[in-house]
């Protein structure tokens, strides 16, 4: 099966490893390291991420 490019940049990968506490696992062993939690739980919070800023833009757009 092959992988998908990802969508997330590095930078912002690395800001919510950050955010979350297993940036550490990241340095050590690299992405593949970390595990299936901390996958889901990085997109969840990408994804909050991204509602957040879209909100932000709705109520800017309606002023």
């Amino acid at each position: 099966m092959a992988r998908r490019k990802g969508i997330m940049s590095s930078r912002l990968k690395e800001e919510i490893a950050k955010e979350l506490g297993f940036y550490d696992v990241v340095e050590r062993e690299g992405w593949g390291g970390i595990k299936s939690r901390d996958a889901g739980n990085m997109v969840k919070r990408a994804i909050e991420m991204a509602e957040q800023g879209l909100a932000q833009q709705n109520q800017n757009n309606q002023k």
